[in-house]
């Protein structure tokens, strides 16, 4: 019989059980931060593979889901793996929280030091107060209104209806109210409240842009990015999960708009749907204008820090030009997002990692001003006010103008890899689009 070397048996080296313990639960700590923000699941896989081979454990499985992460250390054939779960209970957009934890992870320290600096991390109030995050959904709301050709009145009644319902979702979310009711809530205040403005005759605004104004706004905070992500890189139970609340809370939006709609109709009031909007009205100077200022607002509203602000007001005015470019050379508005996003994730990406800003927070923030807020509103219209079965068929092209700009911002980053990573290691780009964590997970040691 051949004998077996002890070594093989026992495999590689490993800190105490202690010690094993604590890199589990930091690394586990901090991928829950980055999912509760929105970060892709090869994302945070990348960046717990880091965590733990940077103290020393070669070896470890990672397995996300959208709701719990899962990481087990390998201690060779004679003791026992030691595993850590840890369940993601609570999302929130806070992208100042979510650059400081790449900010740790780049610079990690002792253990014991990196748990102190996480825990002030996660413990730390948001940057800016929260009214400071109602006024930016409210700027966002004006900033969209200009885009589609509003004036100054429907900017400033469109800024206060999204104030009022930040502040009534916020009741509502303190009072654990499910998103989807809150979302149901959100789309019949904002759209009851357009319609009502109206009937009234006191503002002459155009109900269907102060809706369309308000869908953009409660279609911004949905991962689409991110489930398009996860589905291309292979995480298809994370990629479900993910689109399962994104329907379910487009189905609330949905509902809203549309109860809101059927009420008007039922009481007589003389709501018409007028001509398609061209794709971008306004003027070219004011495309860029307003296209920075959706996206900075957007940002502001998620805390974002100053910097942040700036690449994201940067990445929607290219996002918002390279949108109007492909309109006026003939393309259709799903061709012309998916280039438009495309463009915008090949900028962030390549903008980003000399700025220390996660990428996730300029490309989600470029993409706001197209999302389909009108095509959206007129499928609803033509569905509840009109009785026309091919509203249906609106809707199914506003959704694939939000897959469009989701597939085409991962695109342009899987675009950028080679940009980033250098031409001698262009092989790299294959290994997945990443949107947060460290550009270059260390290298897995399976000995």
């Amino acid at each position: 019989m051949h004998e077996i070397s002890t070594n093989s048996l026992h495999g590689p080296a490993l800190p105490d059980d202690t010690t094993v313990h604590l890199v589990l639960d930091l690394a586990l700590k901090i991928g829950e931060v980055q999912m509760s923000s929105g970060a892709g699941a090869a994302d945070v896989t990348a960046t717990i593979l880091s965590v733990t081979e940077s103290y020393g454990l070669p070896h470890t499985e990672v397995d996300v889901i959208y709701t719990s992460i899962s990481v087990s250390c390998h201690r060779g054939t004679e003791a026992l793996p030691i595993t850590s779960i840890r369940v993601v209970r609570q999302r929130s957009l806070d992208y100042t929280r979510l650059a400081d934890v790449e900010h740790l992870v780049r610079n990690l320290g002792p253990i014991e030091e990196a748990h102190a600096r996480l825990e002030d991390i996660t413990n730390a109030a948001h940057p800016y107060p929260r009214w400071v995050a109602t006024v930016a959904w409210g700027g966002m709301a004006a900033a969209v209104a200009f885009l589609v050709g509003g004036g100054l009145v429907l900017a400033l009644t469109a800024a206060v209806i999204t104030a009022a319902v930040d502040r009534v979702g916020r009741i509502l979310n303190r009072r654990n109210l499910p998103f989807f009711f809150q979302q149901f809530v959100g789309g019949a205040l904002g759209t009851g409240a357009a319609l009502a403005i109206y009937s009234t005759g006191l503002l002459q605004v155009r109900p269907s842009l102060l809706v369309a104004v308000g869908i953009v706004v409660l279609l911004s905070g949905l991962a689409l990015v991110s489930t398009v992500q996860d589905a291309i890189s292979g995480y298809n139970v994370t990629a479900a999960g993910r689109t399962v609340e994104t329907v379910l809370l487009s189905a609330g939006l949905i509902a809203g708009v549309a109860l809101a709609i059927r009420a008007a109709v039922h009481f007589g009031l003389d709501i018409r749907l007028s001509d398609p909007l061209p794709a971008l009205i306004s003027a070219v100077p004011m495309q860029f204008a307003a296209g920075a200022a959706t996206s900075a607002f957007f940002a502001l509203a998620c805390y974002a820090r100053p910097r942040a602000l700036v690449a994201a007001a940067i990445s929607g005015a290219i996002g918002t030009a390279a949108y109007g470019l492909m309109t006026s050379l003939g393309l259709d508005a799903l061709l012309s997002s998916a280039v438009a996003a495309a463009i915008t994730g090949f900028g962030g990406a390549t903008m980003t990692r000399r700025l220390r800003i996660p990428t996730l927070v300029v490309v989600q923030a470029g993409v706001v001003p197209l999302l389909p807020g009108w095509t959206t509103y007129r499928g609803l219209f033509q569905l509840t006010a009109e009785g026309d079965p091919a509203g249906l068929s609106t809707l199914v092209f506003a959704s694939g103008i939000a897959l469009a700009l989701a597939g085409g911002v991962v695109f342009g980053e899987y675009l950028a890899q080679p940009v980033r990573t250098g031409l001698g290691r262009l092989e790299r780009k294959f290994a997945g689009p990443r949107m947060s964590g460290p550009l270059k997970p260390s290298k897995r040691r399976l000995e």
